[in-house]
């Protein structure tokens, strides 16, 4: 199920507007006749249920630490029927783009919900004069995360869909995000992995041997048959697989060598069936010798 990314300045309402919507989907799924949406979850991971201090923001190193350890909480709790809510700065683009890689190779969709800077401040000074609340960042500390923070951006596909909930807005656009990530009651949402995060296709065994010993059997029968007609240019050889058409003049051991290379190259990565490595290599030199 979808990852929901809570981006925003500090103090911005981040943690409000998340459980808004942890609310809003819980009473969504409860209420909901469609046995698919029944089977839903829906989790918050943020720095309070990690147990991370605010101060780890202070040291480039410890942040780090901070960040791999919610990277490794959502990537836990991401499948099919559990909607995340990653509530946190997530103040770096990479950072954003390393989450969406996350959700693209589970195939669901992510989305960022961002909080303005409008009101942060007067409500970052209000938590920290508040010694009865557990809130608020150091003024350097937080004067620090505003000038690093990097603006979500609607246009790039990590960042996309972009939605915006300003301060005065009394909920967010709940309606917009579930059908953005959930999709409507009779059609599901499809995301389709892209190559980035598809993971390549097993290798039969021996594949490897079988493709470098049944080329250089191929290119023996070639130079054979070469042997076998001196000064004779053309000619067709007949093999199982169909008939290998030579060129008008004589082949060398190096240019047919150059070939079985580039056809090795060109199928190690994405591997054929073993039955199908004569057929296809014949079709490849009698398209190579036109």
């Amino acid at each position: 199920m979808p990852l929901i990314l809570l981006s925003g300045y500090p103090s911005s309402g981040k943690t409000y507007r998340a459980q808004q919507l942890l609310s809003d989907f819980i009473a969504r799924i409860a209420s909901s006749s469609n046995p698919r949406h029944t089977r839903f979850t829906v989790v918050q991971i943020n720095d309070q249920s990690l147990g991370l201090s605010r101060d780890l923001y202070r040291d480039a190193k410890t942040e780090k630490d901070a960040r791999a350890t919610a990277y490794s909480a959502v990537k836990r709790a991401l499948g099919k029927e559990c909607i995340v809510l990653c509530d946190g700065l997530n103040y770096i683009k990479g950072f954003r783009y390393q989450m969406y890689c996350e959700a693209k190779a589970v195939g669901t969709g992510s989305c960022v919900v961002r909080t303005p800077i409008s009101k942060c401040r007067e409500i970052n000074a209000r938590l920290l004069a508040d010694s009865a609340v557990n809130g608020g960042y150091a003024e350097d500390l937080f004067e620090n995360l505003v000038f690093r923070y990097e603006e979500p951006n609607g246009m790039a596909r990590w960042d996309s869909p972009l939605f915006t909930v300003p301060y005065d807005d009394e909920t967010p656009p709940f309606e917009a995000i579930w059908e953005a990530m959930v999709g409507s009651d009779s059609k599901a949402k499809v995301v389709r992995p892209n190559l980035a995060t598809v993971l390549a296709p097993a290798i039969e065994s021996n594949y490897l041997y079988e493709l470098d010993k049944t080329t250089q059997e191929i290119l023996q029968t070639v130079l054979t048959w070469q042997t076998d007609h001196p000064g004779e240019g053309g000619g067709a050889i007949l093999l199982a697989e169909g008939t290998l058409e030579l060129p008008a003049h004589p082949l060398s051991l190096p240019q047919l060598q150059r070939l079985r290379r580039q056809y090795i190259g060109l199928n190690r990565q994405r591997p054929l069936a073993k039955n199908r490595i004569r057929e296809n290599f014949v079709a490849y030199l009698n398209n190579s010798f036109q």
